[in-house]
């Protein structure tokens, strides 16, 4: 089957070219001598060396609220000040990320293999699970009005169907590759619009307006009443990432101690609003991950041939 969504990412991706993360002070080249007096290479850090740049993607209105007590929890295990920074749309947090302005990031799947496929030097670590029991990964969720008559994917045939943002993982990339798998072809057959976060996308459906169908993340659907859910796809679990041009001793300490931590380790650390009900409803433990968890996004990017996943 020929795949033709090419036209539509890159109309989705002109959307997304702010840079703003990227543009952020700080040089890929800001650099410390840790660890060379012992023989080691010189280390890099985004800004200086006593200073941890956390990027993190804006995917919801309550992204800094959610992270912030990782944030924290980041700086008392390795001892740095922890900047956070909210990139202004995926497409900047990958550049940020190219450009070596981040030390640590929260990526979801998709913008992590773009990086990577983009030349940036960072290696995943940690994905966040929301519930005891539970294995990294969540739903990208089909949704439509609570009183729509669709019912199945193939119904968004000829409708205005709300995104995320072409470089969202649960948000674009898996429900592109939905609907090919349903008949859909979304350069032509659908009106996209994206909502740029996915509490929007869940928003703009929910209000029947702007969007007849969309797609989401299942925790942005949970919180969106006007809802029905019409088809869900487990994706794999957003990738915490740390860069390869850190010290070593850092790297270890975030490996170490932050890809299996629990929220109740964070909220005995004393880390401020790490009780909140916004950041218990989002975070309950870290577990570990690598770089080959992420294939699957791989293969679907050769299957769909979506422009996002290569930066030119």
């Amino acid at each position: 089957m020929k795949l033709s969504i090419s036209k539509t990412l890159a109309v989705g991706a002109a959307l997304v070219l702010s840079l703003g993360l990227a543009a952020c002070t700080g040089s890929a080249n800001a650099s410390s001598t840790d660890g060379a007096s012992s023989g080691a290479s010189a280390a890099t850090f985004a800004k200086d060396s006593s200073t941890l740049v956390f990027g993190v993607v804006p995917d919801t209105v309550n992204t800094q609220s959610n992270y912030q007590p990782i944030a924290d929890y980041i700086a008392k295990i390795t001892g740095k000040k922890v900047e956070y920074r909210e990139s202004s749309d995926y497409t900047a947090l990958i550049q940020a990320a190219i450009a070596g302005q981040i030390d640590v990031a929260s990526f979801s799947g998709f913008t992590y293999v773009t990086a990577t496929n983009g030349g940036a030097k960072i290696t995943p670590f940690a994905s966040i699970i929301t519930k005891e029991g539970q294995k990294p990964g969540y739903y990208s969720e089909a949704v439509v009005p609570e009183k729509s008559s669709i019912t199945k994917l193939e119904e968004f045939k000829g409708k205005k169907v709300c995104f995320v943002d072409p470089s969202s993982t649960s948000g674009y990339l898996f429900p592109t590759y939905n609907l090919l798998k349903a008949g859909i072809d979304p350069a032509k057959d659908i009106t996209p619009v994206f909502a740029g976060k996915h509490d929007a996308s869940a928003l703009k459906v929910s209000q029947g307006a702007e969007c007849d169908a969309g797609f989401a993340e299942d925790s942005a659907v949970e919180a969106q009443p006007g809802l029905k859910v019409v088809a869900k796809t487990m994706v794999p679990g957003a990738p915490m990432v740390f860069s390869n041009t850190l010290p070593d001793e850092i790297k270890k300490d975030l490996s170490d101690k932050l890809s299996s931590v629990t929220i109740a380790d964070i909220q005995k650390a004393g880390i401020k609003n790490a009780d909140s009900d916004g950041f218990k409803a989002t975070f309950f433990a870290f577990s570990p991950v690598d770089d080959k968890y992420y294939d699957q996004i791989r293969d679907i990017c050769k299957v769909t041939k979506a422009a996002q996943c290569e930066v030119k």
